[in-house]
């Protein structure tokens, strides 16, 4: 039986874990509580079998302060800890790693700065790196999401996966934090057509929309992040980890 893994997002500003809208911080719409790593433990206790941590203080200023932040993150809970944020150069992605995260997540640099994304890669390897492709108009976005690229995703998937990425993360950025539903078929399209593992993120609302998702679990799409949905209680989490990961109907 295929088991959907349901990825908690923990979004940092500021060193307190917050949710913004479509993924920029100046649209703030809520701070969670002043801890991350509390955050990471109560996750923890729900059940969750990984987190991803998007640190927007690191892309806003290249900033390292938050690196005792995010190990101790990846101290307190004995599941694999994913990293994203404003990672730039191969030392970037080996203090992360040297810290305890499990894979790292590259973004606006696969397209500014190809060579270094390639370090990255044969630095880190295809299982500790993974691509988030954010998306406006089936046309790649980067830099916090507000720079057009004139590149559609399924065309930036596929010459990354020859460079040898195995794994994507997908996101409409206009669904993202803004519970306005799963763009379910842009994660599908990438699925397709690259035939590697898809981490869907953003505009999950509830359960059935969750078990939508679950559906294209043979096709690739193994995972989904959950952010703001989590936070504001859209669904007890208890049953959402035990309905996803059982494959039980009800």
């Amino acid at each position: 039986m295929s088991n959907l893994l349901v990825i908690p997002s923990i979004d940092i500003k500021d060193g307190k874990t917050v949710r913004v809208v479509q993924g920029i911080p100046e649209l703030l719409c809520s701070e969670y509580g002043n801890d991350p790593v509390e955050m990471a433990k109560i996750w923890r206790a729900e059940n969750a079998k990984m987190l991803h941590v998007l640190d927007f203080d690191a892309i806003d200023d290249n900033n390292k302060l938050n690196l005792s932040l995010i190990s101790k993150i990846s101290e307190s809970v004995i599941i694999p800890v994913e990293y994203a944020g404003g990672i730039r150069s191969v030392d970037d992605a080996k203090s992360l790693l040297d810290i305890g995260v499990c894979r790292v997540v590259i973004s606006s640099l696969v397209i500014t700065n190809p060579d270094e994304f390639a370090g990255i890669l044969d630095f880190c390897g295809p299982n500790k790196v993974a691509v988030a492709i954010d998306v406006i108009d089936n046309e790649v976005v980067v830099r916090h999401r507000k720079i057009k690229t004139g590149i559609s995703p399924v065309n930036l998937a596929l010459s990354l996966k020859e460079m040898g990425i195995e794994r994507f993360i997908i996101t409409d950025v206009i669904k993202n934090g803004m519970l306005l539903g799963p763009n379910i078929q842009l994660s599908l399209s990438i699925a397709e057509a690259t035939k590697m593992k898809v981490t869907h993120s953003g505009g999950v609302r509830n359960k059935d929309e969750l078990m939508d998702i679950k559906s294209f679990y043979p096709v690739g799409i193994d995972s989904v992040i959950i952010g703001r949905a989590l936070y504001e209680n859209r669904f007890p989490c208890q049953k959402l980890w035990r309905v996803a990961e059982s494959g039980i109907f009800n």
